[in-house]
């Protein structure tokens, strides 16, 4: 293979890539990573690749034992709902962060779709890319997480991926049905973005207009009875719409005054958070705060405080002068 043509090649697998690592290792920057390493790998083994296998399958055999590697030297990640009890303290908060790898993060779209993606293509990718489901994904022993993503994802034939696992076809057969069996006792659902959804459009934009005016009347009047407030790095978590609305105005009162720059996170509405800046001018990061939404009401609100991290990839500036507008997404 000429080495400017596998190049090309090579490079056009890298958002198909990025999102099967993601939904195997649960974080956005683990999944750059191991993409990165299977690159290397991959360009370092070129000379032994003859083409007797699809150039696909080669090169997601590397990203599954990259995988493999990385997830069998780590803790398995999780939300902050699956820490305990829900916080009772509505003024005060965890005297410490856990560190990023206890955490399921956010993913932008960018990472995981090549530019010109048509709409279904965003639409399945986005339903796969859940943090819900991504969440439940990690509950599965890592060659069955494979499994299951490679045949329910990715449509890959039980053949195929017996041939990238070196397992049997009846081995994948049972490892898919215990796989699937474990993510039917999990609550993954819920709506992924869709632009030309005026329904939805319509519940988030009376969401911004109730955060940023911070109108906690008009905020609970959105949200189900069973809706969870949690705040990754932070180890706390709400359930329901008082014990939010306590939260918001104790502790959580600093909100007040903050702007919301829409995005996309794993597949659902999101926005880039800004409170007003201590410098007393504008608005400053705060955080990657993701909706999940079901039948027309708001379940989940995940603030990912993660700025320093979070806010390159998916394109937010730090900071919002005074006055910016915001127009088509973005601030002017």
């Amino acid at each position: 293979m000429v080495v400017g043509e596998a190049s090309t090649q090579l490079e056009a697998y890298r958002a198909e890539l990025t999102g099967y690592c993601y939904r195997m290792l649960g974080s956005a920057f683990e999944a750059e990573d191991a993409v990165q390493d299977t690159m290397l790998r991959a360009w370092r083994g070129l000379d032994r690749f003859e083409g007797r296998a699809a150039l696909r399958s080669w090169i997601y055999r590397i990203a599954t034992n990259v995988c493999l590697d990385m997830i069998g030297s780590a803790q398995r990640r999780a939300r902050p709902m699956e820490f305990g009890s829900p916080w009772s303290g509505a003024t005060e908060v965890p005297a410490d962060p856990l560190p990023d790898e206890v955490w399921v993060g956010p993913v932008p779209d960018d990472r995981l779709l090549p530019a010109g993606s048509d709409p279904a293509e965003v639409a399945v990718v986005r339903e796969s890319v859940r943090l819900a489901f991504v969440a439940a994904l990690q509950h599965l022993p890592p060659k069955q997480r494979s499994v299951l993503i490679l045949r329910d994802v990715l449509a890959w034939s039980a053949a195929e991926v017996a041939g990238l696992l070196d397992l049997s076809v009846a081995a994948v057969n049972s490892a898919l049905q215990r796989a699937r069996a474990t993510l039917a006792t999990a609550d993954i659902e819920s709506d992924v973005r869709r632009p030309m959804d005026n329904e939805q459009n319509a519940l988030l934009a009376r969401y911004v207009e109730a955060f940023e005016a911070f109108d906690l009347t008009a905020l609970v009047e959105l949200l189900r009875d069973d809706a969870v407030l949690s705040m990754p790095p932070l180890a706390m978590w709400f359930r329901g719409p008082a014990e939010i609305t306590a939260w918001m105005s104790g502790a959580g009162r600093g909100c007040r005054g903050s702007r919301l720059l829409p995005t996309v996170a794993s597949g659902l509405p999101a926005y880039g958070q800004y409170r007003p800046s201590g410098s007393g001018s504008g608005h400053d990061a705060w955080s990657v705060l993701v909706l999940e939404i079901t039948r027309g009401q708001i379940r989940g609100i995940t603030n990912f405080l993660d700025t320093t991290r979070l806010f390159p990839i998916f394109g937010l500036p730090p900071h919002l002068p005074a006055g910016a507008r915001i127009t088509n997404g973005q601030p002017s």
